[in-house]
């Protein structure tokens, strides 16, 4: 007997409604209906594996990018938010390839969309560029990518604890030990970087924040 479909998010239609919207107008002009690729990309952020990697967060990275667009001049928006669709959009927790297969899907279902080479191509780069959230200086695209994926760091202590649990769920598979010693590893390389937020805008709002969030969890995963 088949597995029942997912209860669908309450901004699942706001939310394909954007997707048409970008679509429509990051492509050329006669091209396939673009609502099928909205619900299939909408499906794949409903499975059941995710539980930080959902609906929620794709709702979240295109928020954020909208908020931080107005304050950069990014030389192809409409890539950025292509790239927030699909940068998770393959995920399985227990893989680590999940960026090349996202970056993969997109190739060929923007291909087949009729978005331009390279639209498509900037798009597949940025996917790309959130394995390591490290974009390259002057890379206005990757850090309004970047800087929206990981402006979840910054939330209130509240938040940001809901936050590491829920990634905790999705690595429910793997032994406390080794969990504690991964996620560090993630923390440290975070903490490490010399600006983990690139824009202005998202520097000045999220920085802060996010290093007290990051250094306090790790202090708790060292306990």
């Amino acid at each position: 007997m088949p597995a029942p479909a997912p209860a669908r998010h309450p901004a699942h239609d706001a939310l394909l409604t954007r997707w048409t919207d970008l679509l429509t107008s990051a492509r050329e002009a006669t091209a396939p209906p673009p609502a099928p690729y909205g619900e299939d990309l909408l499906t794949r952020w409903a499975e059941p594996q995710r539980r930080y990697h959902t609906t929620e967060h794709l709702l979240a990275v295109l928020d954020r990018v909208d908020e931080l667009l107005p304050h950069v001049q990014a030389p192809d928006p409409a890539a950025i938010r292509l790239a927030a669709w699909f940068h998770d959009a393959v995920y399985l927790p227990d893989r680590s390839t999940n960026e090349e297969r996202s970056a993969r899907l997109a190739e060929r279902a923007l291909t087949e969309a009729a978005v331009p080479a390279p639209r498509t191509a900037e798009t597949v780069r940025l996917v790309l560029v959130t394995r390591d959230h490290d974009p390259a200086e002057g890379d206005t695209n990757g850090e309004v990518l970047c800087d929206a994926d990981l402006a979840v760091l910054a939330g209130s202590p509240a938040a940001y604890g809901a936050y590491a649990a829920a990634v905790r769920e999705e690595y429910g598979f793997v032994p406390d030990d080794a969990f504690r010693e991964g996620r560090a590893n993630v923390l440290r390389h975070l903490l490490g970087l010399p600006r983990l937020f690139r824009t202005p805008e998202g520097h000045n709002r999220w920085e802060a924040a996010a290093r007290r969030n990051m250094t306090t969890e790790l202090e708790l995963l060292s306990a």
